[in-house]
């Protein structure tokens, strides 16, 4: 068992070692992920189209292999990621921090990787970094659970457990043939632009996003005169849900829920800037990950009157199909509103009320209070949004609900979070793939937006 400072040196010294490897290029893409099974081990294949660095650790609940790359892209083939293959029960990918994307494996056991190398290309074949691992037992996986970080970083670097593998690797200078199929690399060129039109969206590059999707060019609306009384534009945050490691649902064709709904809000986005009348902001305009508190901080630093979060739903009837909307409920809010005034700074808590030196009895009051009209005026949006979208697309019945979502409880900034529909349903998801559809979501949501703010300036005036 490592000790703690011992551990924090090891750490500090794996993470220098992968911020800056010498000799790799940072801006690599990975070309596919293969799993298959070799003897008693499960092996990883990350294909690369250049070689780079990687960390690899494990942890405890649930068993997860989380392994660190340098912000790569993704430009993997159009079909769905391995599944329950040996150990591995399922992985995901995405950016997880500028700087930094990740692959975390979920295992279906406790496992420890017991060999890794990094292997240069050949032959026509690519890089590639191989990880085999093997069921452990209880004591060495949190073993490896507590010791430091693996660094592969090339063809001479090569890590094997202190464990004695399943199955003993031959000494070879590159992988014996394995039960894994190696598909040609993709010949879709670099330079072209992602189609969400199909599941391949789900593995385009992350630096390229989606270059192509989100422009406005043939949307030409026309632009309205400010509010009467209005002396600066409506600030306005979208929250495209999930994002990098966090994928969110899947779709019936394999796309994910994390790219759909980031294109949805590039296109609402794009389509409230056009009439001129709002400043809005993204919490996230590319694949990565956000913590759920961190986008509600985000809407609270821009000062936000409205908060827009999107997102895509599945359920098991595949028959299921239509649009729905949630806003904070009464049972969330009041549980939320005492825990609020102890985790939060009360300086600023409700936008320009300093509520530090009040008593915990009254500030709990003045944020109930504040939360209560927030709700009343979440609830009046989302009528407005029914009103707006019923008529151009499918929702289903009583679409309006109410929730405890995470994202919902701003106390003093509107909020709704929009189900853009069911992509386990694939009129949905052929649907949401479409720009076309997205465009029509921007304009319903859009209008509703301008209406709700046209009653509360209509409200004010004398």
């Amino acid at each position: 068992m490592v000790s703690g400072n011992l551990r924090i040196l090891f750490l500090v010294m794996a993470m220098l070692a992968f911020a800056t490897p010498q000799g790799f290029a940072a801006d690599a893409e990975v070309t596919d992920i293969r799993v298959g099974k070799q003897g008693l081990s499960t092996r990883i294949v990350i294909d690369l189209d250049r070689p780079i660095a990687a960390k690899m650790f494990t942890l405890a609940g649930p068993a997860r292999l989380v392994i660190d790359l340098p912000e790569v892209g993704w430009r993997l083939p159009p079909r769905p990621l391995p599944a329950n293959v040996g150990v591995l029960a399922r992985l995901r990918y995405g950016l997880f921090q500028p700087g930094n994307s990740r692959i975390v494996v979920d295992l279906n056991q406790p496992s420890r990787v017991h060999d890794a190398i990094a292997l240069p290309g050949a032959g026509g074949r690519p890089d590639r970094l191989v990880i085999d691992m093997a069921r452990a037992t209880g004591k060495a996986f949190l073993e490896s659970v507590a010791g430091p970080p693996l660094v592969v970083r090339g063809s001479e670097t090569r890590i094997v457990s202190a464990e004695p593998a399943p199955q003993k690797p031959a000494v070879r200078t590159a992988p014996p043939k394995s039960t894994i199929a190696v598909p040609k690399k993709p010949t879709l060129p670099k330079t072209a632009a992602p189609k969400i039109a199909v599941p391949q969206i789900a593995q385009t590059s992350i630096q390229k996003g989606f270059a192509g999707q989100s422009k406005l060019a043939s949307l030409r609306v026309p632009k309205k005169p400010p509010l009467l009384g209005t002396v600066k534009k409506r600030i306005i945050v979208i929250d495209p849900g999930h994002g990098g490691v966090d994928p969110g649902a899947i779709g019936v064709s394999g796309i994910y829920e994390k790219h759909l709904t980031l294109a949805a809000a590039k296109a609402l986005k794009g389509y409230l800037e056009e009439t001129g009348r709002f400043k809005v902001y993204l919490t996230r305009d590319r694949d990565i990950f956000i913590r759920l508190r961190g986008r509600i901080e985000k809407a609270r630093e821009r000062k936000a009157d409205l908060f827009i979060s999107l997102h895509a739903d599945t359920i098991r009837n595949q028959k299921v199909r239509g649009l729905s909307l949630y806003t904070l409920s009464e049972r969330a809010s009041d549980k939320e509103a005492g825990a609020l005034a102890e985790r939060e700074n009360k300086a600023d808590l409700i936008a320009g009320i300093d509520l530090t030196n009040e008593s915990v009895e009254v500030t709990n009051i003045l944020i109930d209070l504040a939360q209560r009209e927030t709700m009343n005026q979440s609830a009046k949006l989302a009528a407005l949004l029914v009103d707006e979208l019923k008529s151009r697309v499918k929702i289903l019945r009583n679409p309006h609900r109410f929730a405890g979502f995470a994202v919902l409880k701003a106390p003093d900034i509107p909020s709704v979070l929009i189900e853009l529909g069911f992509i386990s349903n694939k009129d949905d998801e052929r649907a949401l793939r479409s720009k076309s559809h997205r465009r029509k979501l921007a304009q319903s949501i859009a209008g509703a937006v301008d209406r709700y703010f046209e009653k509360i300036e209509s409200a004010s005036r004398p």
